[in-house]
C-alpha cells in the first residue's frame, strides 16, 4: 500500500540524488562529500535509535532544500 509518506520520501531521495549528480557534475567534491556524509550519518542514526526514523525524512527535505539553495545558486518558483 502506498500512502502520502512514502511519496514524500521518493520525492526527497530522488531529488537529493539529482542534486549531488549535478554537484558532480559542476566538480563541487567538498559538497558531495558534506551532503553524503549528513545523509549517512541520519541513515545510520535512524536505523540505530526507533525514534529516529521518524525524522529522516525531514532531516532529508531539509538537505534538499540546502542543496537547492547551494548548487542551484537560487530558490525554485513553485507558481
Amino acid at each position: 500500500m502506498i500512502g502520502s509518506v512514502l511519496v514524500g520520501w521518493w520525492i526527497a531521495h530522488v531529488a537529493f540524488w539529482v542534486l549531488l549528480a549535478l554537484a558532480a557534475k559542476d566538480a563541487r567534491w567538498r559538497i558531495l562529500g558534506v551532503f553524503v556524509a549528513l545523509w549517512l550519518i541520519g541513515y545510520v542514526a535512524s536505523g540505530q535509535i526507533a525514534a529516529l526514523h521518524l525524522f529522516f525524512l525531514p532531516f532529508v527535505a531539509v538537505l534538499d532544500i540546502a542543496l537547492v539553495f547551494i548548487v542551484l545558486q537560487r530558490d525554485i518558483r513553485i507558481t
